[in-house]
């Protein structure tokens, strides 16, 4: 594995204490629709996954998941002793519940990821690729994420109608083109409302935190140029397509890149380009040889290291933007 970074400004949160990750591949069943209107950091009823048979690490080497079949839908995770490491983390407690936020006609299905032990108080929006806010992959990253503190708000951006891999590939123009930009900015408006709302209910101001992956990774540009640092305080773009580079000038926030130098979808000239337009600590970081969706679809165990290297820079991009800035 290989990669760089270039930068604007002089700070860098890449550079922060290494955070451990957790292994990939949870395999996650769709659970029941629930529609609530609720405390945003209350507990919830319904807590929502099931991982496969076994243990899995969760968050660093000495940990692991732990699954009950049938019995309340949980996750947690325990701590396991190994070798002498010194800075055993406290692995989180996720919750999840599928939600509808918004009212009447523009209401939209969401999925809300939420740390229950050590929650950070912080929101993160997560704009997914086309396939969708049930995607199993996608889930699994937000999962992830909250793993690490954070809420996740998981929208669904195509209104029940994501693409899938088994349509024609001749399909996919008239598709995109019904994606109709200002409803899926309408959207991802009514989301990020009502993530603030619900923050500012259990009286906490925190900014949030934007990540899209593909298609959502190139609407994190539109967004923060439209947001101008009213909710959010910090982006990050994974391999974003269809980036509208005439607005990256109006971003009032800093924004990490991150992406393959072999993925003809998202050239990296394009993200340097737009770094330089926004400067304020904007960084593109590129994994030499990657191509387009290695960070939440590893296809190789090349690209899975890969992928929790990227994972890694993120988080800790978050945490210095979000968490350490405000506490």
């Amino acid at each position: 594995m290989g990669l760089y970074s270039t930068g604007s400004g002089a700070g860098n949160p890449l550079s922060s204490a290494s955070m451990s990750t957790t292994p990939r591949h949870l395999l996650l069943r769709k659970p029941t629709p629930r529609h609530h209107q609720l405390g945003f950091l209350s507990t919830f009823a319904s807590p929502l996954l099931h991982t496969s048979s076994g243990s899995k690490a969760c968050n660093s080497s000495c940990q692991r998941w732990s699954s009950t079949e049938n019995i309340g839908r949980k996750i947690t995770c325990s701590l396991l002793k190994v070798e002498d490491d010194a800075n055993d983390e406290s692995c989180e407690l996720v919750s999840g519940v599928e939600l509808s936020v918004g009212e009447g006609v523009d209401s939209i299905n969401a999925y809300l990821f939420k740390a229950v032990k050590n929650n950070n108080g912080t929101g993160i929006l997560l704009l997914s690729d086309i396939f969708g806010f049930e995607d199993s992959s996608t889930r699994e990253f937000a999962y992830r994420v909250a793993c690490s503190g954070y809420n996740v708000l998981l929208p669904d951006l195509f209104r029940g109608n994501p693409w899938t891999k088994d349509r024609p590939k001749n399909l996919f123009d008239k598709w995109i083109s019904e994606q109709e930009p200002q409803k899926v900015a309408k959207d991802i408006a009514t989301s990020a409302k009502w993530m603030v709302d619900e923050f500012l209910a259990a009286g906490i101001s925190k900014k949030l935190g934007l990540i899209g992956f593909c298609f959502g990774g190139g609407k994190v540009i539109e967004v923060l140029a439209r947001d101008q640092g009213a909710y959010f305080g910090i982006g990050v773009s994974f391999y974003g397509t269809r980036i509208d580079t005439s607005v990256a000038s109006k971003i009032k926030v800093p924004i990490l890149f991150i992406s393959g130098d072999n993925d003809p979808l998202c050239p990296v000239n394009v993200l340097e380009s737009i770094e330089r337009s926004i400067g304020r600590g904007s960084r593109v970081v590129v994994f030499k040889g990657r191509g387009h969706g290695f960070a939440h679809r590893p296809q190789s165990f090349e690209e899975d290291e890969d992928a929790e290297q990227a994972f890694m820079m993120m988080r800790n991009w978050l945490n210095d933007g979000l968490v350490a800035n405000t506490c």
